[in-house]
């Protein structure tokens, strides 16, 4: 299992490259208050940024992983609401993942959960006391019904296995910390759970008339849904859904009182990743085939820009603190290194990109201070 330590990224010249119109340099800056965080699957490591006057620079790259001959392929990153811990998927294992607790402050490992078979996305309570992982399974049998995990984040004991759907994919809790929402790629459905019951409330169908796909919802694998989504997202004020449609090339928009669609917005190719902005104007979603992410005003349900990114493959998508720029991670392709964007919100172009080997996925905010963000 190659590891890529910081010297060698230097040497390589994996390191902070600037694009045109935008450089990455250290300078003399006040102290960032947040650092970026990045999951690379193939490389088994967590890469952490930290942003500057023009984009962003490495601060240190974490080893993560057990076996020395295979990938163990993290692919998600969250962090705790107090910014104590943060959390990363390890999808792979023997047979099953894991949920790995790590420390912030020397990126010592402070617990692991066994979930399911191949954990994707994680979602944390506002009070950070659950995560709730989704088991994709992506190489096993389908159709099948796979589990969410939930898991007690103080102790790291999985409480339960909760039955959901075929291939749940993205999972997140709503503000008030009462909803869970849960996208299943196969089933072509949303997922509704009470956190205090840990049960479902109530499923609806991703797929059918509103969607601009041609497959039936409910296809299996290799043949998925009208939307088939992949990731779920909720408005700062709790009153909307945002679903990526995968195979639909929309945005979905749900009324989450309901649990019905209200709007849909024809984005890029291959809408995988959704992500409300801060303030709730816009939302952001990456076109995994398209090379490129759509802007989106969440007011009027219209696509404001599609902004092209620096490599083909896009996937994770996280907001600064203030808002006013967007990192994007991008997957690598053969030999060529993948990367995290900076796009600024203002000019809606890519102004800066770091080179991150091994496969970059999972992207997350870790805040540093209380003060407001330099971005």
């Amino acid at each position: 299992m190659t590891r890529f330590p910081i010297r060698a990224l230097f040497r390589l010249g994996l390191l902070a490259a600037p694009i045109a119109g935008g450089a990455v340099h250290a300078g003399a800056q006040a102290a960032p208050s947040y650092q970026v965080g990045v999951v690379s699957e193939a490389g088994d490591q967590v890469t952490w940024l930290r942003p500057t006057e023009g984009g962003l620079e490495v601060d240190r790259v974490v080893p993560v992983g057990v076996m020395p001959t295979d990938n163990d392929g993290p692919h998600n990153l969250a962090v705790a609401p107090d910014g104590r811990s943060y959390y990363v998927t390890i999808a792979h294992g023997t047979p099953f993942g894991t949920l790995w607790k790590i420390d912030p402050a020397g990126d010592a490992v402070l617990g692991k959960a066994q979930t399911e078979l191949f954990p994707t996305t994680i979602a944390l309570t506002p009070d950070g006391q659950y995560a709730f992982v989704a088991n994709s399974d992506f190489h096993g049998d389908h159709p099948r019904e796979n589990v969410l995990t939930v898991v007690h984040t103080a102790t790291m004991r999985r409480i339960t296995d909760l039955p959901a759907c075929d291939m749940p994919h993205g999972v997140r809790v709503n503000h008030a910390g009462t909803r869970v929402y849960v996208s299943c790629m196969h089933s072509d459905e949303i997922l509704e759970l009470d956190v205090g019951t840990l049960s479902i409330r109530r499923r609806a169908p991703a797929g059918g008339a509103h969607a601009s796909g041609a497959h039936a919802p409910g296809a299996g694998h290799g043949d998925h849904g009208a939307c088939a989504p992949t990731f779920v997202a909720v408005s700062p004020d709790d009153q909307r859904l945002y679903v990526a449609c995968n195979t639909g090339n929309t945005l979905q928009v749900w009324d989450a009182a309901k649990l019905a669609r209200i709007g849909e917005v024809k984005v890029g190719k291959g809408a995988y990743n959704v992500e409300p902005s801060p303030d709730g104007r816009l939302v952001a979603v990456t076109n995994k085939k398209d090379r490129s992410v759509s802007l989106v005003d969440a007011r009027r349900l219209v696509e404001l820009a599609r902004i092209p990114t620096s490599k083909p493959v896009v996937h994770g998508v996280a907001f600064s603190p203030r808002g006013r720029v967007v990192y994007i991670s991008c997957e690598s392709v053969g030999a060529d290194p993948g990367a995290v964007d900076v796009i600024d919100l203002q000019a809606r172009r890519v102004i800066a990109s770091v080179p991150v080997p091994g496969q970059p996925t999972g992207i997350a905010i870790r805040s540093l201070v209380s003060s407001s963000s330099t971005h």
